[in-house]
């Protein structure tokens, strides 16, 4: 059993710790994008119109059956191909971050979406209506009473999906792109891939703390929405 060398695993974590801020962008993004999406979304289900909910659902019903990395491919692959198939563009100097926010977006969509109908639900319709007797318009029933219900009980979900991306996320570096694992990967490469031990812990050590963190502040947020809604 070879020797576990610890001088290879602080220089690795040192290295890799930077490309952090590349793991934030994507996950921010994608999150941004993929819950303005899924409010679209869920604002299908939700409605009237049955063609629109017929499509939401299967939309999300696809995308929960098709795994992460393969989506990746598809998009990475497949978008160059459809942009120059029906606008004749090439996407050569596109970079991998983006293939990964679209990705993510779409998965985060479906996702997202279901969070949004659920935690839409959970309010008693009554409480709308009778705002809406007492004489507050719809969208400020909406604004006052239903949102902060709602919000507050889609927090620790979302939560759950921020964490989700940042884990899954990491399948980026199949694509080429440097963000944490992918510097791990490439650091552990350049000496001949000889230190997996090292390069896989200084990974864990940077993406647990992170995951504490997003637990931390999803549960102060939380609580801060909890009290609001108490007083």
């Amino acid at each position: 059993m070879r020797t576990f060398h610890w001088d290879i695993f602080v220089e690795f974590y040192i290295k890799i710790l930077p490309y952090i801020r590349v793991t934030v962008c994507y996950v921010f993004f994608s999150v941004l994008f993929g819950f303005l999406f899924g409010a679209v979304l869920a604002m299908m289900r939700l409605g009237k119109r049955k063609a629109f909910k017929k499509i939401a659902g299967a939309y999300v019903t696809v995308m929960r059956c098709v795994p992460s990395i393969v989506m990746l491919f598809l998009v990475y692959y497949g978008l160059p191909m459809l942009m120059q198939a029906l606008f004749g563009r090439r996407m050569q100097n596109v970079t991998a971050i983006v293939y990964v926010i679209i990705t993510f977006s779409l998965f985060l969509g479906a996702s997202s979406s279901e969070i949004m109908r659920s935690a839409y639900l959970s309010v008693d319709k009554g409480q709308r209506e009778a705002a809406v007797m007492s004489g507050l318009s719809e969208w400020d029933a909406f604004r006052r009473i239903v949102f902060p219900q709602a919000f507050h009980a889609a927090i620790p979900n979302v939560g759950n999906i921020v964490i989700y991306m940042m884990k899954e996320g990491a399948l980026a570096y199949t694509i080429g792109l440097q963000d944490i694992l992918g510097r791990g990967y490439y650091l552990n490469g350049l000496k001949a891939n000889a230190y997996s031990m090292e390069t896989y812990i200084a990974l864990a050590l940077i993406y647990w703390p992170c995951t504490l963190i997003l637990e931390k502040i999803f549960a102060l947020v939380e609580k801060r929405t909890g009290d609001v809604g108490c007083g």
